[in-house]
């Protein structure tokens, strides 16, 4: 009983941060969703192209059931999988993406949760594992580049919101005000210190 309380539990949790970091690209232009915003070049397409990777290997390979179409040549760890080439277009990463989660889904449906997997990139003993075990860690890969995929919409056009029926409306006035309240208690707290006030 619980088993199944858990597999569906997150599973579902799986599917709807999926949707969520598809939706962090809905209105951008096709170089903003492209485009480096970090000093190591993380963005939001790559980060999508990432999760189809994670999600094909880990949910394919990982229990013996391949994805049933071709890998494209970025599944070979050369680091091609976190950013899109000028080759590759929205819709395809978005499109083998979503094709992923189906294949996912089904591999999910069809074992139990301590189904055994064997994970080749892992080293030994960890290598040993289970349906459960690649559950959480996909869904903690999802939810950290979903995680991301927010701190990059927000620096790109203000969007906030972890899914859709939160977004909240951008009221400028308001984010500086409380900004500046942040970097107020910032500055306080260092000054502070620097007059020998005890340190936590």
């Amino acid at each position: 009983m619980i088993d199944a309380f858990a597999k569906a539990n997150l599973h579902e949790r799986l599917r709807r941060d999926r949707k969520a970091l598809l939706w962090k690209l809905d209105g951008l232009s096709e170089y903003d969703v492209r485009r480096p915003r970090t000093a190591t070049g993380t963005n939001l397409l790559g980060l999508v192209k990432h999760l189809a990777a994670v999600e094909a290997r880990y949910f394919g390979e990982v229990f013996d059931r391949p994805s049933p179409e071709p890998l494209p040549r970025w599944q070979d760890h050369d680091g091609s999988d976190l950013w899109a080439t000028e080759g590759e277009t929205r819709d395809q990463v978005t499109g083998f993406y979503q094709r992923t989660w189906e294949h996912a889904d089904a591999t999910i449906d069809a074992l139990p949760l301590d189904a055994p997997g064997h994970v080749p990139w892992w080293p030994e003993p960890h290598s040993r594992t289970n349906l459960f075990a690649i559950v959480v860690h996909v869904l903690g890969e999802t939810n950290r580049h979903a995680g991301h995929a927010d701190v990059l919409r927000e620096g790109l056009d203000g969007r906030t919101g972890v899914r859709p029926e939160f977004e909240e409306q951008i009221d400028e006035e308001t984010r500086a005000a409380h900004c500046a309240k942040i970097e107020q208690a910032a500055r306080s707290a260092v000054a502070s210190n620097a007059h020998g006030a005890p340190r936590n």
